[in-house]
């Protein structure tokens, strides 16, 4: 009798290019396929190690000079809404949430267009055309949703986040919203509403990215209660940001291979034997 054994998902490094949260720096991702029966269960685990999902494949940053990017996810439990984010709140009562099936749209990408070319018009995304745009939102081997935001009046779609359900949460892999309603707050409005989807759910965290340290792209991340961070395998609850800084210098993070060695896949196991 013959007995086959699980294959280990297989890991790969990107080649260096431009690190676009911290000025002259090189980033370098570590990164596996998501495919197979076993995708979903790998995603959970994954994710509670730093690793991100897009479209079929899982990664982590794995920078040769720094480790400053740092998976960030809000504790539910733990979340006070702050006084502006209250307000904030109030503002967009009215707005109307639709979960659907990830599919992609005219008007989504209409209104993806626009959010680029205001705020990040020279981003790694600017030239991203329909087709990419649509397998960004349909190439999904787990449980994906898109959370469209309308306007109550006239039903135009405001905001839009891609997000994957998690065993232990929500993962907003993506979001973006109409740049000409800059008063309505409309990038934490979606943060706040994945909380509460969270809540509706009974779901214990909101999975949000990557918070970085130094980089003015990603402070808005630290405005939240309850936020944690994955450091040296572990989470942990938000210190003070300036505690970070030192993970920007050279040298702070582990060797590529004792970085693999160290992860685990679902059922537990390392995916290869630690040595002493």
């Amino acid at each position: 009798m013959r007995h086959t054994l699980p294959l280990a998902p297989q890991f790969y490094v990107t080649a260096p290019q431009p690190c676009p949260y911290l000025e002259g720096r090189m980033e370098r991702k570590l990164f596996t396929a998501l495919q197979g029966e076993g995708a979903q269960r790998l995603n959970d685990s994954l994710s509670k190690q730093g690793f991100r999902r897009s479209q079929n494949v899982l990664y982590r940053p794995s920078c040769a000079d720094c480790a400053a990017c740092l998976s960030a996810r809000i504790n539910v439990e733990d979340f006070r809404p702050s006084r502006s984010q209250k307000k904030t709140i109030k503002k967009n009562q009215e707005v109307i949430r639709r979960a659907t099936s990830p599919w992609a749209t005219e008007e989504q990408y209409d209104l993806f267009r626009r959010y680029l070319e205001a705020r990040h018009a020279d981003g790694g995304m600017a030239d991203m055309d329909t087709f990419e745009f649509a397998a960004m939102i349909e190439e999904s081997p787990i449980r994906t949703r898109v959370v469209e935001y309308a306007d109550p009046d006239s039903g135009a779609l405001v905001a839009v986040c891609l997000t994957d359900v998690l065993d232990d949460g929500v993962s907003m892999v993506y979001s973006f919203y109409d740049p000409d309603l800059p008063k309505a707050s409309l990038g934490t409005y979606i943060i706040l509403d994945h909380v509460e989807i969270a809540r509706e759910t009974a779901l214990p965290y909101v999975y949000l990215g990557y918070w970085v340290p130094g980089s003015p792209k990603m402070g808005y991340k630290q405005a939240f209660a309850g936020l944690e961070v994955y450091v040296d395998g572990a989470w942990e609850k938000m210190r003070d940001p300036g505690d970070y800084d030192a993970r920007t210098h050279p040298l702070s993070n582990d060797p590529i291979a004792e970085q693999v060695a160290n992860i685990s896949l679902p059922d537990g196991r390392p995916l290869r034997p630690r040595r002493g």
